[in-house]
């Protein structure tokens, strides 16, 4: 395992071994102290983690243990939580926070960008307090989301507009990743936001006592999840909506292609009419259709008649119609807008 402890104020990070680390925290002063197991650390069969810092509370033996779930509990002045944070771009990890008036503990498996961004700025936040620290810490946590939505957002906008440019079989494998990884994003998240909002408005509600200071920093942690969970469902739709601009673009192809063969058809349409029509071999072709003026009257004149048929019909059909139905509509409304002037 690798522990840091940082004696606050001074900010300064000391890398040191579990009993030292539980020493630190019987002393006084806010102390934060970060658990890091390796993926090559053997499991802690012996005593739970809590117990080898110090907390003899059986109801923490949990912490230290594989958990992938959010979770919050509350014991006395003990306080713990299970959060979701992203790392490495997109991977997802849980993180478990264990905290009372004086201590703050982190413990993760592999590294997590924001357990070490939280350690540099400590120096320079300087919180007073244990739970000031948490919420500077949950706030990156948070910081975390944004900055992997407005990435994949970015992403999804640059690969709509290269699929406008030129479409690629590839961008359909792209398009999915970024939906996939917008749902995850969600479906990680989502518990979070809702836990939070249950506690922190509870916690609000119940602790007439609760400082000016704490109060603030819970509103502030709560417009900041809202606002979170609103940017990742913004991904979501930007992902279905790139996906949905990737199927116009096929459809238009495909229309495209359509057109075309319908052009060729047009072409070679009153040739098979003509050879198929001459090539019947019945009476009255062959003892009618013995000049140039017959040929044209029955080869040429039926495809015209047939043609100006069908047009007429399609144009009265459709656009003739609509034309007197939109003018009889407009003179009605001329004559209702008289009446009502007189």
């Amino acid at each position: 395992m690798i522990v840091s402890v940082v004696s606050m104020p001074e900010g300064v990070v000391t890398r040191t071994g579990l009993p030292e680390a539980r020493e630190r925290l019987r002393a006084s002063g806010l102390v934060i102290v970060t658990v890091e197991q390796e993926d090559d650390d053997p499991p802690c069969a012996e005593q739970p983690l809590s117990r080898l810092l110090g907390v003899e509370d059986e109801a923490w033996e949990w912490f230290g243990e594989p958990q992938d779930e959010v979770r919050a509990e509350y014991h006395g002045d003990f306080a713990a939580c299970v959060v979701p944070v992203v790392h490495s771009g997109r991977r997802i990890s849980y993180v478990q926070v264990l905290v009372d008036p004086r201590h703050l503990v982190i413990f993760h498996r592999g590294p997590v960008d924001a357990v070490g961004t939280f350690l540099e700025r400590l120096a320079v936040d300087s919180p007073a307090e244990s739970f000031v620290a948490l919420f500077l810490f949950l706030q990156g946590v948070l910081e975390t989301f944004r900055r992997a939505v407005t990435d994949s957002h970015l992403e999804v906008e640059d690969l709509e507009e290269a699929m406008f440019a030129e479409r690629r079989p590839e961008q359909v494998r792209l398009l999915a990743r970024q939906r996939r990884h917008a749902a995850q994003l969600h479906r990680a998240f989502l518990p979070y936001a809702a836990l939070a909002q249950e506690v922190l408005v509870r916690r609000r509600m119940t602790s007439h006592g609760l400082s000016d200071e704490r109060r603030a920093l819970n509103s502030l942690h709560e417009h900041t999840v809202q606002l979170v969970l609103l940017e990742i469902e913004s991904l979501r739709d930007a992902a279905r909506r790139a996906a949905g601009s990737y199927a116009s673009l096929i459809a238009d192809q495909q229309n495209v292609v359509i057109n075309r063969l319908t052009v060729v058809s047009m072409i070679f349409l009153p040739l098979s009419f003509l050879t198929g029509f001459f090539g019947m071999n019945f009476a009255f072709l062959t003892n009618r259709m013995e000049s140039e003026d017959s040929f044209l009257w029955l080869g040429l004149g039926l495809q015209l008649l047939a043609v100006v048929m069908a047009m007429y019909y399609v144009l009265y059909r459709t656009h003739w119609r609509q034309l007197r139905v939109t003018h009889a509509r407009d003179t009605l409304d001329d004559l209702d807008s008289l009446d009502s002037q007189s």
